[in-house]
């Protein structure tokens, strides 16, 4: 369909199940009657059918538009003028900062509002600037540049194993010149130049040898028999940025935290501010704060000096930007653990050890945890964005931004299987193991430990990765 097209499709299904949300908490019949005194109706089967459409409609619109909304932004730079490549730098950066900015109105303004004036007020302001971004995109296609549509990325990977198993038995000459290319000038696939040959992965060039077969006939129109050299090569790139993207996911688990254990841990340290409760949740705010903060310190302070010391446009390689985020990923998580191990030393002075209650600590004090992961979430994601951009070969742009934005999702997984494991460990013999539900009573530092030590761990594998990954090579 093309990165424009997929905005345009999906935005407007993100809309429908945003309006669904809004009518589902809006119009009586859709909606579970009131509770009656402490009594509260559950919600029948088809409210319940209503709810979930609407929540399913969104979750499908947002994966077709977070990988092609960033993508397409970066289309409207030119790669070949030096000048708008360092600009192109720029933009993610504040892209990335827009979508800060939305998250902390969300989290605070429109939260107010769903707390105090209702949910369906709050889901329907949402809404109606969801219509307004889908009428401002929309009016800006006359200024676009757009790229030709190159066909499913996944279908030519596919046609690139299957070739390469077909010719086996082939044997690859040692001239890359005698692999199949077409003759023009631009590749094969819409919207992709041509790429050069490299030496690694020599098996999946069997999909670009020429058979005798082929060559006394003259057909070389069978893409599941015979791939261009350029096809080939989509694919190694996808292969040599698996180590790289692999190593997202470790960062990805450490950002989950955020969400869960810090959650728990600041529900048992003091959340009032004389007569006000701060929930424990809402803290996650000063990671977006930092974030906001760290975006133009990113852009306007330090690329300018890393520019001087680097001679690099962009002042960071993609490379180097994600490194230095893992590298302050591992501080946050010690900076969680320190905060910990106060906690529970405060607990033991007080008596507080056998009691689930809160210790009276600040929940204050989580904040550099938080503005530590705001700094690493500037350096390693919009670094990844950037990355799976500029390496991922034209036409499989969307689909590698896509697969940036999977690290998240796995990282979510990976987390709970950390923290079953550690609970099935260290529960064993009757122990209350490293997370109980008292917290009190546990060892919740060791696990940020244990992450910290796996960031570690994370950040040396990516290192080696980083050093032997080769950028990818047009012609």
């Amino acid at each position: 369909m093309g990165r424009y097209w997929t905005i345009a499709v999906f935005s407007t299904i993100y809309f429908i199940g945003m309006c669904t949300l809004t009518m589902s908490a809006s119009i009586p019949a859709l909606k579970p009657a009131q509770c009656v005194d402490s009594v509260c109706p559950s919600a029948t089967p088809y409210q319940y059918a209503v709810f979930f459409f609407g929540l399913y409609l969104i979750a499908l619109g947002t994966g077709g538009i977070k990988p092609c909304v960033s993508s397409f932004g970066a289309d409207q730079f030119d790669d070949t003028d030096p000048e708008e490549r360092v600009k192109k730098g720029s933009f993610f950066n504040w892209f990335y900062f827009s979508i800060n900015i939305g998250a902390l109105i969300s989290s605070s303004l429109i939260v107010w509002i769903q707390d105090n004036a209702g949910w369906g007020i709050g889901f329907g302001i949402p809404a109606v600037f969801m219509g307004i971004a889908i009428v401002s995109f929309f009016s800006g296609s006359y200024l676009y540049r757009f790229q030709k549509p190159g066909g499913s990325p996944v279908t030519r990977m596919c046609q690139v194993l299957v070739a390469s198993c077909h010719k086996w038995n082939l044997t690859v000459p040692s001239d890359s010149s005698h692999l199949y290319e077409t003759s023009d000038k631009s590749s094969a696939i819409e919207g992709s130049r041509k790429l050069l040959h490299t030496d690694e992965l020599k098996c999946l060039d069997k999909a670009a040898v020429v058979s005798e077969a082929e060559s006394k006939t003259g057909d070389y129109s069978n893409s599941w028999k015979l791939c261009t050299v350029t096809q080939v090569e989509e694919l190694k790139i996808l292969i040599r940025m698996f180590p790289i993207w692999a190593t997202g996911i470790v960062f990805s688990a450490v950002y989950a935290q955020m969400s869960t254990m810090f959650v728990e841990q600041g529900m048992v340290m003091d959340t009032s501010i004389g007569s006000f409760t701060i929930p424990a949740a809402s803290l996650s705010t000063f990671d977006v704060i930092s974030v906001i903060f760290w975006v133009p310190v990113y852009d306007k302070v330090l690329v300018p000096i890393a520019r001087k010391v680097t001679g690099q446009g962009r002042g960071f390689s993609e490379l180097q930007r994600m490194g230095i985020g893992l590298f302050i990923s591992v501080f946050c998580m010690a900076a969680a653990a320190v905060v910990e191990i106060k906690r529970l030393q405060l607990a033991r002075e007080l008596g507080l050890v056998d009691e689930n209650v809160a210790v009276p600590m600040s929940i204050f004090w989580q904040i550099p945890q938080y503005f530590l992961l705001g700094a690493a979430e500037v350096f390693t994601f919009i670094g990844q964005l950037e990355f799976f951009y500029d390496q991922s070969p034209d036409a499989m742009r969307s689909l590698c931004s896509a697969l940036s934005l999977l690290t998240t999702a796995l990282g979510n997984y990976l987390s709970s299987f950390i923290l079953t494991v550690v609970t099935s460990l260290t529960t064993r013999g009757g122990n209350p193991g490293w997370i109980p539900d008292n917290l009190n009573k546990g060892h919740l530092d060791y696990f940020y430990w244990l992450l910290a030590g796996l960031s570690f761990a994370n950040m040396v594998v990516y290192v080696f990765c980083a050093k032997i990954f080769k950028s990818k090579k047009a012609s």
